[in-house]
């Protein structure tokens, strides 16, 4: 009987490694679907993120289907490979890509008992092989043949790679969660730090993060996360990597986060978008002349763009303290009777307007700048905290090349992503340089004498533009009639300059939205962008070219090829005004900012450099803008609520000395000296006296000839008489 025993446990031992022998072989010789060839082991490539770098090297953002950024064994620190070891393959330095004793256990425990709790099998090769090619579905089979097809690439891997390599490809392929790849961009995404500067307990949580990424996420389960980081630490400590005494001293720290997820939160988010165009631009340039197919979403691509981080940083900071002052202030304002039944009938057109099915309450994220806050809100309340947040947007440009140093584009890319410098609002009187520059291209200077009493135009329904102080009476030279931002000497000098070259220019500039032929145009009823109205101010400070914004210096592929070198960046731009009248032009801003509208910015902000601009103030101040620039850089900025019908009732608060200024101010706090350069032609260059009293003569004169035509209404005329010649001929030859 026992023999018969014996001859049945051994039939049945052969039988059941003969099945094994066969099952393997099976696998090995493609039965299952074809094993991964060590040349295509050789030639594996990880998606990889391509990421954005700011000129001056700091991370803007990345570009990915799964976020990720390779590294180096050299790069990794010896903590973070002890962690790991220890943790996930305490016999690594040992086998060969498949612990015999780990294998036999999972074989006889998970399969043969059926126990789940008897641990894992799988080397450190054989988690790399899953995660380079993922798992096929095989029935009930499934996890034998996976597991097979892994135990010969652990092999495989083993002959072609380092133990170090094999390191750094696993740790490069794990998921962390939150579709982020490699321990590298889990590094930057939880404590916000690359790799090689991570403390022992920090690393410890990514590689507890392996187990299982998001029961044990240390946003989202912090409490998960410090239990499994100290299993990581008593695990070193018992493999001999750590000793009792640092195991229990760091597993007493508290678990520390410096969450950065770039995806949301990043520093110029806005920008990231307008990127990402040119770069496909370029990328389908390229592929097309050179016949490749490099992926910006897979390919590991290096954009260096223009962006100046420490001054987007600031820009940043300087929205973030000054609106939200401002915020409060406005919202004090509509809490106010009045203002709250304006506030709630804009809320009601809204509600109209977007066809809401119902007003129920849900779970809703709005933004305060106070930090986001989640809270059941109705449609109404979301719609209400959405109309009444001021919007914003800023832009610096290099005038020389075109170069975008600084780009805000809202006040908060996850929650108000529509992108402010392409807004196209009222200019008001940021459009005045625009006229002035006009006029200087024709025979008069910034000493030139405009009159400054308040008139009704009889061809404008007797409309009587008036002074911001009420102010009238005398004459102010051009100079000082810009600087003080004045609207009836404005007036004045718009219907004297022709309107076809105001037009021209305004053309040349780059403007998209036409300027209608009107006198209030002058005072800018036209509308434009940011955008634009940037670039126009950098033909002032750059002495009369157009330049074209840039956001892109280089792009490189993950090997460090140069596929990519911005050449325009140096080239010579298109001339639209001459260098006298830009140069006279920044002489008479450099007067706003000193004597005028601007002064706050020496005033109260200290910035001393050689500094032109123009404040701008829309009509019932629905939007607040703000230009200034030197020779080196170019700022605009505008601020309003989305609802024109929504902003401050008084100049003390809604202005654009209030409200914009005080943006580019804080902005070049602390950086002003990188920006230090004189104008050509100072304010002391003006020879002559702002302001004229008018004598009796000329009042006498000014009585007699007050319905005189201005050459505006000269030209209008001429204009409408060959407009009528035309039709009587077209008339003719119909009757011929």
């Amino acid at each position: 009987m026992f023999k018969k025993i014996i001859n049945y446990v051994l039939i049945s031992t052969f039988v059941f490694c003969l099945l094994i022998g066969l099952f393997l072989a099976a696998v090995y010789n493609g039965v299952f679907g074809p094993l991964h060839t060590i040349e295509q082991l050789k030639d594996f490539k990880n998606q990889t993120a391509s990421l954005v770098l700011s000129s001056d090297g700091e991370i803007l953002g990345k570009y990915f289907d799964q976020n990720r950024t390779n590294i180096d064994f050299s790069d990794l620190p010896s903590h973070i490979v002890n962690a790991l070891v220890a943790t996930e393959d305490a016999r690594y330095f040992e086998h060969e890509g498949v612990d015999s004793r780990s294998l036999l256990r999972v074989l006889f425990k998970s399969i043969l008992l059926n126990k789940k709790n008897a641990g894992g099998g799988s080397t450190i090769n054989q988690q790399l092989a899953k995660n380079m090619y993922g798992r096929e579905r095989h029935g009930v089979l499934t996890m034998l043949v996976n597991k097979a097809k892994e135990g010969f690439l652990a092999y495989r891997l083993e002959k072609i790679y380092t133990k170090e390599e094999i390191l750094a490809l696993y740790l490069n392929t794990v998921p962390f969660g939150e579709n982020i790849y490699g321990i590298e961009a889990a590094s930057r995404r939880f404590f916000n730090r690359p790799i090689d500067s991570l403390r022992i307990e920090q690393g410890a949580v990514l590689i507890g993060l392996l187990k299982a990424n998001n029961y044990y996420n240390p946003r989202l389960y912090p409490e998960n996360a410090l239990k499994r980081r100290n299993v990581v630490l008593s695990q070193m400590e018992k493999y001999g990597y750590l000793t009792p005494q640092v195991k229990d001293s760091l597993q007493q720290r508290p678990l520390q986060l410096d969450y950065a997820n770039l995806a949301a939160e990043g520093p110029a988010n806005y920008f990231l978008i307008q990127v990402k165009k040119d770069i496909d631009r370029i990328l389908t340039q390229y592929n097309a002349t050179h016949k490749d197919h490099l992926n910006l979403l897979t390919d590991g691509l290096v954009i260096t763009t223009t962006l100046d981080y420490s001054l987007q940083t600031n820009a940043n900071q300087a929205f973030s303290s000054h609106l939200a002052t401002m915020q409060k202030k406005l919202n004090a304002q509509y809490r106010q009777k009045e203002q709250r039944k304006l506030l709630n009938q804009r809320v009601e057109i809204a509600y109209r307007q977007g066809k809401f099915k119902n007003n129920a309450r849900k779970n809703r994220l709005l933004f305060q700048w106070d930090g986001f806050k989640k809270d059941s809100v109705s449609v109404k309340d979301s719609l209400r905290n959405s109309i009444q947040l001021l919007q914003a947007g800023l832009l610096a440009l290099d005038p020389n090349t075109g170069a975008i140093k600084a780009y805000v584009g809202g006040i908060d890319y996850q929650t108000q992503p529509y992108d402010q410098i392409y807004a196209q609002r009222q200019m008001a009187s940021t459009f005045k340089p625009i006229l002035y520059a006009a006029a200087l291209a024709g025979d008069m200077t910034p000493c030139t004498y405009l009159e400054n009493e308040a008139k009704d135009l009889k061809d404008y329904a007797n409309w009587q533009p008036q002074n911001y102080d009420k102010t009238s009476g005398g004459k102010y030279t051009m100079a000082a009639a810009l600087a003080k931002s004045m609207n009836i000497p404005t007036v004045n000098l718009f219907l004297q300059t022709p309107f076809s070259r105001i037009q021209e220019l305004w053309n040349k500039l780059g403007f998209s939205q036409p300027l209608e032929n009107k006198p209030a145009s002058a005072l800018g009823t036209g509308t434009a962008s940011i955008y634009e109205t940037a670039i126009a101010y950098s033909s002032f400070a750059n002495g009369g070219y157009k330049v074209k914004p840039q956001s892109i210096i280089s792009i490189k592929t993950a090997t460090g090829k140069i596929i990519y070198q911005n050449k325009q960046l140096k080239q010579q731009q298109q001339r639209v005004l001459s260098k006298e009248v830009a140069n006279q032009l920044s002489m008479m801003l450099q007067k706003a900012i000193q004597e005028g509208t601007g002064t706050s910015m020496v005033n109260r902000y200290g910035i001393t450099i050689p500094l032109a601009g123009k404040t701008g103030t829309s009509q019932d101040y629905s939007d607040a803008w703000f230009a200034a620039y030197t020779p080196k850089i170019v700022f605009v900025t505008r601020v309003g609520a989305s609802d024109p019908s929504i902003r401050f009732t008084n100049g003390a608060n809604g202005s654009g000395s209030k409200l914009a200024l005080p943006l580019v101010a804080k902005t070049l706090q602390g950086f002003q000296h990188r920006y230090q350069q004189p104008f050509e032609l100072s304010v002391s260059d003006i020879d002559c006296e702002d302001y004229r009293e008018d004598t009796g003569l000329n009042k006498f004169l000014n009585g007699i000839f007050k319905g005189t035509k201005s050459s505006y209404d000269k030209e209008q005329r001429k204009a409408e008489r060959k407009e009528r010649r035309k039709v009587r001929r077209e008339q003719r030859s119909s009757k011929k």
